[in-house]
């Protein structure tokens, strides 16, 4: 349903009012003067119309209340929508009659458009309770006239509304609270019934008046032939003019008391019940006048009166009748006008109340305008002061653009000298190392034919070239900084192409205190020996101070461990080969038969990798034989006893072994290593300190391995184990089992190693009788059963929880155990 009027113009009085909604199949739609398809009192008792605020929350108590006592009835939803009266413009408000015509229309299109998502809001509610609605909004100031208005114009019949706000509700509530409630309990038609609710509680209901007792059609009694006499008897005009003074007097009076109770604001609902009740016995006694007066003569009049008579006096009647129908129609017209001007008052002072906010506003607004000059008066003053700023730093930047200028000249006066400087300094630095060269080759050669002298005529072979200082050059492009791979204290180390072969080469600081023995130590040892798991020394170059090695791309241990440039972790299983390879290494070179050679700085950057991540030994030149006095090396490696009492022995290369072990284990640095593993062990949780990088570590060889490392960590040399007899039997068979293959032997007459499926992954032998548990693992009987009494109820191999604890014998493997045990032992 749509009921539309035009829309108030700016300076349009305040109760001008506008019709929106939205109709539905069947309801009413009509203008101001159209005609109804249906009986319009009959659509409207066929709807509850709900009163809704602009506030959800608030109002939804009060349409909850009406869906669930609908009736069967449709429901209408209608709203009383007050426009803004300040504009928002340019982040500030200002007055509608300030403001544009299109800015107003563009403004109240905006409002229009937030009332109607509100009414969709209460829709959804009214759809989610599966009952129909309609909805329908008024623009108007005043909230209760609107609702009052629509009453009116609408001609409503139920109407459901708030009584007051929820938090006003309690139980012994009966009256209402709301301003807006009372006024239209109070000025609504009679004819619409009104239920207040608060908080989806029924608290008050204003009955609705039958349409009968609105209307003037009640019986009129007949009056006695003597009360016509009487009536007769007076002349008509006194009795009209005093019939019509009387009213007059009491409509005055009482019209004027209303109007001054209203004007005061004191009139209350009891005091206008009982006006309504007096001008209601007042027109019944009108009426009741009317009514005797319009009847027929009686027939109880004296015998002997003529038809003239009664002529006359039916005349007379008649014209009383009329007089007084015309008084009570001047009465009725008087009483409207009384009621028209109460209301033209109530709406001037709306008006006024209105007028005085448009004022307050306007002088909110003007202070705010105060403000913002003064605002801006301050940054004028601000920007003032900042350009005397700039204007400052621009006379300063003159001035050091001059000095500057006067700078660039004397630094090219500087550059001059300093070229000459640098020219010089050139020239006697060639002086130097022709002289340095000088005195390397004398070195050198006194060198060997001191060498030359001490050995005896077998003398072992040499194992490396020597190379060109223009070889060296070339194959490094240059010593091309791009093609450097390291550089330390001892000097650089380039990757080269030297004979079509790929090598590194090592350049030597000669300025080095230690550069002359460290290259002489390497030249010695490397050159006198070969084995897999020892960097092999390809050549020299006495001339450059150069060593030619062949290249490992893999680089340092110590880098793997650390991931260094992204390179993928080491498995454990490349570990415990890794640590097999290096434990062979040592054994070589403890067990040289000319002189015993001890490496001294054993750590992992001294350990490099090739592509197939074989490790091998380098770093010689701090290489010493035993029982040398002078003892270095890198702190956290190096053999304490040594330390203290500055001999230098094998075992002081085992405690450096033991180290690196506890580094395989764990990945962690080597300071305070020792003490950390030992800590785990000592509270069972090793398996923590694992390297997870590494994978998943068989418990039982995790476990073997880090207590041999500990062994080879003591502070005492004597308590160590031997790397060629105890800790080989220990990596070796752990080598075999997680799938390596060695590349060295102890010994031709050795023991042949069996494989890998003979040795119990627990006591690293050969078992006897091998049984199978749960984790598929194959263990000596008596290893795993002790295993399973200490109540352990986990995997050896993989630390994962045993589904049973039952062992299966191995009979196949057990004969093959025993028919190799017969042909090797």
């Amino acid at each position: 349903m749509a009921m539309v009027t035009p829309i108030p113009a700016m300076g349009e009085r305040a109760g001008s009012m506008r019709f929106h909604g939205i109709g539905s199949p069947g309801s009413r739609s009509s203008s101001r003067s159209g005609a109804t398809e249906e009986p319009v009192s009959r659509l409207i008792d066929e709807k509850i119309f709900v009163a809704v605020g602009k506030e959800v929350g608030k109002s939804k108590s009060t349409l909850i209340w009406a869906l669930q006592n609908t009736g069967g009835k449709k429901i209408c939803l209608v709203h009383v929508h007050q426009p803004s009266q300040m504009i928002p413009v340019m982040g500030a408000k200002f007055p509608v009659s300030s403001v544009k015509e299109e800015e107003v229309r563009v403004f109240r299109e905006k409002e229009r458009e937030k009332v109607h998502m509100i009414l969709d809001e209460y829709l959804r509610i009214c759809q989610q309770r599966g009952v129909r609605a309609e909805k329908m909004f008024i623009e108007m100031e005043s909230v209760e006239n609107g609702i009052v208005e629509l009453i009116s114009e609408l001609g409503i019949r139920k109407l459901v509304m708030g009584a007051a706000a929820d938090k006003h509700h309690s139980r012994r509530m009966t009256e209402l609270k709301s301003r807006k409630a009372i006024f239209v309990c109070r000025e609504a038609p009679a004819l619409c019934q009104i239920m207040f609710t608060c908080k989806g509680y029924l608290i008050h209901t204003r009955e609705a008046a039958d349409e009968s007792e609105s209307e003037y059609a009640s019986p009129r009694p007949s009056i006695s032939g003597s009360e016509i006499l009487e009536a007769f008897s007076t002349p008509e005009s006194e009795h009209l003019h005093r019939t019509d003074s009387l009213h007059r007097l009491g409509s005055d009076a009482s019209s004027t008391e209303h109007s001054e109770r209203v004007s005061e604001g004191s009139l209350s609902t009891d005091e206008e019940e009982e006006e309504r009740e007096l001008d209601g016995s007042q027109a019944r006694r009108s009426a009741t006048v009317e009514q005797r007066s319009g009847h027929s003569p009686p027939s109880n009049f004296p015998d002997g009166v003529d038809d003239s008579f009664y002529n006359k006096i039916g005349k007379a009647t008649e014209e009383a009748q009329s007089s007084k129908r015309e008084a009570f129609a001047e009465s009725v017209r008087r009483q409207k006008a009384e009621k028209n001007a109460l209301d033209a008052i109530r709406k001037a002072k709306q008006s006024e109340s209105a007028y005085s906010e448009e004022l307050k506003r306007r002088k909110d607004t003007e202070i705010a305008v105060a403000k913002i000059k003064e605002r801006l008066v301050t940054i004028k003053k601000e920007q003032e002061v900042v350009m005397e700023e700039l204007e400052r730093a621009m006379a300063q930047k003159e001035m050091l653009e001059s000095q500057i200028a006067e700078s660039d000249g004397t630094m090219d006066k500087l550059n001059q000298k300093l070229d000459i400087a640098v020219k010089l300094l050139q020239k006697l630095k060639d002086e130097r190392e022709e002289l340095q060269m000088e005195r390397d080759r004398a070195l050198r050669e006194a060198t060997e034919l001191r060498t030359r002298a001490e050995t005896s005529t077998l003398q072992p072979p040499q194992y490396f070239t020597h190379f060109s200082f223009s070889e060296i050059e070339e194959a490094t492009n240059g010593f091309d900084s791009t093609m450097k791979i390291g550089e330390g204290g001892y000097g650089s180390i380039y990757v080269g192409l030297l004979r079509h072969t790929r090598v590194a080469i090592k350049m030597l600081n000669p300025n080095s205190p230690q550069g002359t023995v460290e290259y002489q130590h390497e030249i010695d040892v490397l050159s006198n020996m070969r084995h897999p798991n020892i960097i092999t020394l390809i050549g020299a170059c006495p001339e450059g101070w150069s060593l030619v090695y062949e290249y490992l791309p893999d680089g340092s241990l110590e880098d793997r461990l650390s991931c260094k440039d992204n390179s993928p972790p080491l498995s454990w299983q490349n570990r415990v080969r890794i640590a097999t390879e290096i434990c062979a290494a040592l054994v070589f070179l403890h067990s040289n038969k000319a002189h015993s050679v001890v490496h001294g700085d054993l750590k992992p950057a001294s350990i490099l990798l090739d592509a197939n991540l074989v490790s091998k030994l380098s770093d010689f030149g701090t290489c010493k034989s035993a029982s040398a006095t002078d003892v270095t090396g890198t702190a956290a490696y190096l053999d304490p006893e040594a330390s203290s009492n500055g001999e230098l022995t094998p075992m002081s290369d085992v405690y450096s072994f033991g180290i690196i072990l506890l580094r395989l284990l764990t990945g962690r640095p080597a300071l305070e290593i020792v003490n950390e593993v030992k800590d785990a062990l000592e509270s069972g949780t090793l398996i923590n300190l694992l390297d997870p990088l590494a994978g998943d570590w068989p418990f039982v060889q995790a476990e073997q391995l880090a207590r041999l490392a500990l062994r080879c960590c003591e502070t005492a040399s004597e308590n160590r184990p031997d790397l060629g007899t105890e800790v080989w039997r220990v990596l070796e068979p752990m080598r075999a089992s997680s799938g390596g293959s060695s590349s060295f032997h102890l010994g031709r007459n050795e023991q042949r190693i069996a494989p890998p499926y003979f040795i119990c992954p627990i006591f690293q032998e050969v078992m006897q009788d091998p049984h199978v548990a749960a984790d598929g693992f194959t263990y000596e009987a008596e290893a795993i059963r002790a295993w399973l009494d200490s109540e352990h109820d986990t995997s050896p191999m993989t630390n994962d929880k045993l589904s049973h604890t039952g062992l299966i014998a191995n009979h196949a493997l057990r004969s093959a155990i025993q028919e190799w045990l017969q042909h090797h032992c």
